[in-house]
């Protein structure tokens, strides 16, 4: 596996990255800073609901007529005018009432008023829903009725078929009945019933209150409208269900409330427009202004809360199409946003048609605590704060004032503060590492250019061949240059005199040799008893030893020699293999060599007569350390783009950890108890420098089976 480099400029690249330690801690400085806000947020709110239950407290004419008197709620008899978008077509077709269709209320067993045989559902249930456009009040009933009776048309009566009542208080405080009996389904009026809890006697038409009767496959849906003027806050719907139109009888009443008994009836909370007169000006005020009674019912309503963000959209909305703006919006926002959240103002509203509200903080404001709530949107899109405070009215709670912000205005304004300082550490950051890279770029390319000379100056076999060139920079980098020339300036006069020293003393040892040798040549020629003799011819020995290492001390220095003067020429490598191998069966006839040539006609460049000196040393090398009639195996496999030759032969093992250091000059592995003759360990560091100047890599190991020792020359063509 490749050993990565990690290199100068990648370290302080890294280094670097603390700088983005500038950003985070500017980032959590801006997130305190938006908690504070949120304070502040918070307490402005719970100031501005109390401004708004001021300009409320001790009007008790506000909440009367809104039945806020009431000690408790009853759920389908005390109902809610909701406020709707626009006019209801009076036409018979609930499709208008159907956005509003979480508000409608079902009534069934539990509402019954009058029985008159066992209830079934699927003979008489119904929907009913109240809304409020402008000066009238609508009202819905989606009937389930199995059989449905209209009122005969020669019949005086209403009460034989089915019909709707409607009973209600007027403004003058008078109780006043109405039904609804048609003869067909179409557009119906209201009779005024006459006075008495027991009289079903119409006593005239009542033109103000007008709807419309349509069958449906259920049964039928009426639609009706009357003004708001023509009631105080009571009122009760009734329904008597008729299924045989031969007897006529009733079997139920169905209803909000008992429409014969004035004091059952239920109240209606109509918005009050008293209320949101007050509220009016808190339009501009970027807040949604809630008014509710102390049965958390909704009295007014002033703001969307899309809006009410607590800042004016146009503070934070200066754009301009600078080339600045350009950059920023196209490039550096969207990078910015990836950590950012940007606020939404498209979120969903759960209490946009809300008529009743609930949260911790409307319980304790109803309870007399001021308080405030953070609470999410359903969509988890935005978040809302609401502050509530309690209306008092001869000192009890008659309800409270909810004031409701979005966070979006300081998420706006915090992401103002955030890019703003984001431009600032961006161009910190990036000034600061592009320095530290050109910096890091710098010293990482004068490190490089003294490696380089480094390596230049001394060859693959460690000979010093050129020189460091020293710097004049004053920094450390120079002065290591300056080292560096001065070392090795030192060390080739040093690798000069060493070079130098075996001719030298071979020259100079020669002449002495010479007279020893001569000198005994001349003894030898008297008579000598035979104890002299053996003297003489060990000394005659001795000094042929010696001649002989003086001649080997000098062959590597001649062999540089040769390599440099010697001419290149392209030969076939195997024929000088082919050649090499039939003289070594004639050199060595105690050896049996073996020659494997797996390529023919290979050519190669170099010099033929030391590619076969290299072959010599190896061979002669092999044959030392092989016993008599072994074998000494010489092989060529490869292609003509890579081959290798192989030279074995079977004997002793290498030393472990001593196969690279073999190849070096004056290293040896033969026993000197063995070796009669000199070596000096220059063989193998020969072949390596002939090897070399062919461009090709030299190995010696062990055979994979373990029976000798291999050498190894490999070839690749440039």
């Amino acid at each position: 596996m490749k050993n990565w480099r990690i290199g100068l400029r990648i370290k302080l690249l890294f280094f670097s990255l603390f700088l983005f330690a500038i950003p985070y801690l500017g980032y959590q400085y801006v997130w305190e800073l938006e908690t504070y806000l949120r304070i502040g947020q918070e307490e402005t709110m719970v100031g501005t609901a109390r401004a708004v239950a001021t300009a409320l407290h001790e009007r008790p004419k506000l909440f009367d007529v809104q039945s806020s008197f009431l000690a408790n709620v009853r759920p389908g008899t005390d109902l809610y005018a909701h406020q709707i978008d626009s006019a209801i077509q009076l036409d018979g077709n609930l499709a208008d009432w159907q956005i509003y269709k979480t508000f409608q209320l079902k009534y069934a067993e539990q509402n019954l008023i009058e029985i008159q045989q066992a209830y079934r559902p699927q003979s008489l249930s119904f929907k009913n829903m109240i809304g409020q456009y402008e000066n009238f009040l609508y009202a819905m009933f989606e009937v389930s009725d199995d059989q449905v009776v209209f009122r005969d048309r020669n019949s005086l009566r209403i009460d034989r078929n089915d019909f709707l009542q409607i009973a209600l208080i007027d403004v003058k405080g008078e109780f006043q009945r109405y039904a609804i009996a048609p003869m067909q389904a179409g557009w119906v009026n209201a009779y005024l019933l006459k006075a008495g809890v027991d009289s079903i006697q119409p006593e005239r038409l009542e033109t103000k209150i007008q709807g419309y009767w349509a069958l449906t496959e259920k049964g039928y849906s009426i639609e009706l409208r009357l003004p708001v003027g023509m009631m105080s806050s009571k009122i009760a719907f009734a329904i008597t269900d008729v299924d045989d139109a031969r007897s006529r009888f009733a079997k139920y009443t169905l209803g909000t409330a008992d429409p014969s008994q004035p004091d059952s009836l239920g109240t209606i909370l109509i918005p009050s427009p008293e209320i949101e007169k007050i509220l009016q000006g808190l339009k501009y005020s970027n807040a949604r202004v809630w008014v509710i009674d102390k049965h958390m019912r909704v009295l007014a309503k002033s703001g969307e809360i899309q809006r009410a963000s607590g800042i004016n959209p146009s503070d934070y909305n200066n754009l301009n199409s600078s080339w600045w703006q350009h950059i920023e919006n196209e490039w550096l926002l969207p990078l910015y946003y990836q950590i950012l959240t940007k606020p939404s103002f498209d979120f969903i509203d759960d209490l946009e048609n809300a008529f009743v509200l609930d949260g911790a903080d409307i319980n304790e404001a109803l309870d007399g605590t001021p308080s405030s709530l953070w609470r999410l949107s359903s969509d988890e899109k935005a978040v809302i704060l609401s502050a509530a405070h309690p209306i008092y009215i001869d000192e009890q709670v008659m309800g409270a004032v909810v004031v409701e912000q979005t966070t979006n205005g300081i998420r706006t304004l915090r992401n103002q503060a955030l890019e703003k300082q984001f431009h600032f550490i961006l161009a910190v950051i990036v000034l600061g590492t592009l320095a530290l890279f050109l910096l890091a770029s710098r010293i990482s390319w004068r490190i490089r250019k003294l490696r380089n000379e480094t390596e230049r100056a001394i060859d693959s076999s460690g000979k010093i061949v050129s020189e460091i060139q020293a710097s004049t920079s004053n920094d450390e980098i120079g002065d290591l240059s300056r080292t560096f020339s001065n070392v090795l300036s030192k060390l080739n006069q040093y690798n000069s005199y060493l070079e130098n020293m075996a001719s030298r003393l071979s020259h100079e040892l020669r002449t002495p040799v010479a007279i020893v040798n001569s000198s005994l040549d001349n003894l030898s020629l008297d008579q000598h008893s035979a104890d002299n003799q053996a003297y003489i011819d060990r000394a005659k020995n001795g000094i042929t030893r010696l001649s002989k290492i003086l001649t080997n001390m000098s062959e590597a220095t001649r062999l540089e020699q040769a390599i440099q003067t010697s001419d290149i020429e392209n030969f076939m490598l195997d024929e000088v293999l082919i050649g090499c191998s039939e003289g070594y069966r004639m050199a060595y006839p105690k050896r049996d060599f073996a020659l494997q040539l797996e390529l023919e006609q290979l050519p190669i460049s170099g010099s033929p007569e030391l590619f076969a000196q290299m072959l010599d040393k190896i061979v002669a090398n092999a044959v030392e350390f092989s016993a008599d009639g072994s074998s000494i195996r010489i092989a060529l496999t490869g292609n003509s783009r890579a081959f290798r030759i192989y030279i074995s032969n079977q004997g002793p093992l290498l030393p472990e950890n001593m196969q690279k250091e073999l190849l070096d000059s004056m290293i040896s592995v033969r026993k000197e108890q063995n070796s009669e003759q000199a070596h000096l360990g220059l063989g193998l560091y020969i072949a390596k420098m002939i090897a070399l100047f062919h461009h090709a890599d030299i190995n010696i190991d062990n055979q994979t089976d373990e029976s000798g020792v291999v050498v190894t020359i490999s070839f690749k063509s440039s």
